[in-house]
This record gives C-alpha cells, sequence and structure tokens, in this order.
C-alpha cells in the first residue's frame, strides 16, 4: 500500500463521520466511529501517539496541543456547532493525515460552504480554501519550507486570522518515523522537493475569536507540479 491508498483511508472515513454526525452525540464516541471506520478499511494502526482521530468541538477549535498531551474532551455536538477532526491512519510504516473542519447548523451537516449561515464559521472555511489555492500557486520544488513559511503566515495576518499552531508551523513532511519530519516553519532551509511529500494544515482563527479552523491534505511534486495526494 501507498501513501495514495492510506489518504483515502483518511478521506473515506471522513465522509462516513459526516454521514453519522447527530447532535447531543458526544465527542468520545465520534472519536471510536472514526477510528473503527479507518480500522474497518484497512488501517493497521494510528502513527501520531496511536490516536486515529483528534476531535474538538466548540471553542476548543482554537486548542492546539502535541497527540502526547490530547484527551478528547467530555462534551456533546450541539445543534450548532463546529467541529475539527484530524486523522492519522497507518498502515504498516505508510501514513495518511487528513484534517477538515465540519459545520453542524440545525442539527444537519452543512458541507456547502456557501450554504453555511453562520458568517463567521463560513469565512473561516473560505479561508482554508484560500490557504490551500495559495500553496499551489506558490508553491515550487526550490521553494524552502521556511519561505513557504513566511509566505502564508503573512498572508493569514493580512487577511485578518492569526496561526494558532502550537509549535506555529503549518505541516511537515511524511515520513516513516514521526521523529524524523521537518516543519514548514521559520529557520528550516530544505526545499520543498527534497522530500517525497508534506502535509499542509493551516490552524487559524479572527484574532480574539473562539472558534478556530483547520483542513489538512497531503501535498506531492508530480513533474514539478504540487498536487493533491
Amino acid at each position: 500500500m501507498n501513501n495514495f491508498e492510506v489518504q483515502q483511508i483518511a478521506k473515506q472515513t471522513m465522509a462516513f463521520i459526516k454521514s453519522e454526525i447527530k447532535a447531543r452525540m458526544s465527542l468520545l464516541e465520534l472519536r471510536q466511529i472514526a477510528e473503527s471506520k479507518m480500522l474497518d478499511l484497512g488501517a493497521t494502526s494510528f502513527w501520531y501517539w496511536d490516536i486515529g482521530a483528534f476531535v474538538f468541538s466548540g471553542d476548543e477549535t482554537t486548542l492546539s496541543v502535541s497527540g502526547k498531551h490530547y484527551r478528547t474532551a467530555n462534551k456533546t455536538i450541539k445543534e450548532n456547532d463546529i467541529i475539527t477532526i484530524d486523522l492519522s491512519p497507518q498502515v504498516g510504516n505508510i501514513w495518511g493525515d487528513y484534517a477538515r473542519t465540519i459545520i453542524i447548523e440545525n442539527g444537519v451537516v452543512v458541507d456547502d460552504i456557501n450554504e453555511i449561515s453562520n458568517t463567521e464559521w463560513k469565512n473561516g472555511l473560505l479561508m482554508e480554501d484560500k490557504l490551500h489555492a495559495e500553496l499551489l500557486t506558490f508553491a515550487t520544488p526550490e521553494t524552502t519550507f521556511e519561505e513557504l513559511y513566511l509566505y502564508i503566515n503573512d498572508f493569514i495576518t493580512a487577511n485578518g486570522f492569526i496561526n494558532l499552531d502550537f509549535l506555529s508551523n503549518l505541516g511537515h513532511s511524511i515520513v516513516t518515523d514521526k521523529n524524523d519530519r521537518i516543519y514548514i516553519e521559520n529557520g528550516n532551509k530544505a526545499t520543498l522537493g527534497s522530500v517525497k511529500c508534506f502535509t499542509f494544515e493551516p490552524h487559524i482563527a479572527v484574532e480574539g475569536s473562539k472558534f478556530g479552523f483547520k483542513k489538512e491534505n497531503i501535498y506531492c511534486f508530480k513533474n514539478f507540479i504540487l498536487k493533491e495526494l
């Protein structure tokens, strides 16, 4: 199995989650559904601290914590809620890595951003789409991790948002041992083309807001063009 196939496990699981989320469901139950689905689809383990699904809701969507310290909150999903889910399936030593912020309005998942009635939530998801579009426009194999970090953080700030990541980075290389990752961070002079693939996962909020947004994909260069895995 390759990274593309493992990433499909994550994508299929996220689609399944959206069909299963219900108001008054606990975050722990949601995590269990996600992890069970990934295993059913062929995942053999979870590469990030043995946690397959990091789940946050409401005002905890601004939290950014290491997997070493993560605990699923004792909370239930509201009729109108914002939920971020970050999936980390693994098959052997091959990773997937995929995150989305999901909006619930009137007890139903709103999958079309343009149909979200909460203006702040809509604008946050639109901004995530803009950031991923900027990545595809800006990045080349010769772009350094630091250059991408500086460019995207300037773009985040210019658009009225802040970077919430606890290490202030925007993603990492895809490897086989989590301790070998290098990051989209200040000071990293390695080029994007020097790694097989990397994640892009800006975690953002409007400054002072209690709601955060995250969208994560894996990207690889194919014939010198950056493509989503």
